[in-house]
């Protein structure tokens, strides 16, 4: 058995202003915690064994992790664009929009297509990377999309598209 793994397809480097207010935002957070934790490091070093030393343990592996985000942050930042204004043609769906959505079944469902750095399943927030968006993107009001998703092809109508 091989240890090979077919490469992630690259995000689409796209964002919203709001997106890449908060995404600045988390890397002074990250910086901030990372001095604490690093603070917090250097005192569990000092207490001698470091083999059963459970805190220099912790420690270390919440470094490990804070620097592996600050490193995705630092590398995503330079290439995003950022998009402050609506399309021309608001009603057609591209990045920004806000879709309501009528299942088969007369279920309403309301998603918002934002960059790959911005999903939040809480607000219905999805990437524009996804299956979902990918079948709604460039459709229009009363339009019916097929969905190709995991559970199975899904149909839904586009019942209304805003742009904030």
């Amino acid at each position: 058995m091989s240890r090979y793994r077919e490469p992630v397809a690259a995000s689409t480097p796209i964002i919203s202003s709001a997106g890449f207010e908060r995404l600045k935002q988390e890397q002074q957070e990250l910086w901030q915690r990372r001095r604490v934790v690093t603070a917090a490091l250097a005192a569990a070093a000092a207490e001698g064994d470091r083999s059963e030393n459970a805190e220099y343990i912790y420690r270390k592996k919440e470094l490990r992790e804070l620097d592996r985000r600050l490193r995705y942050v630092q590398k995503r930042l330079p290439i995003v664009k950022v998009v402050r204004e609506p399309p021309s043609d608001t009603s057609r769906v591209f990045f920004g929009a806000t879709v309501e959505l009528c299942d088969e079944a007369g279920e309403h469902l309301v998603v918002r297509i934002v960059g790959p750095d911005e999903i939040d399943p809480a607000s219905a927030c999805i990437s524009i990377d996804s299956v979902m968006s990918r079948a709604l993107l460039k459709a229009s009001v009363g339009d019916e999309v097929e969905v190709a998703a995991p559970r199975g092809t899904q149909f839904y109508e586009v019942i209304s598209i805003k742009y904030d």
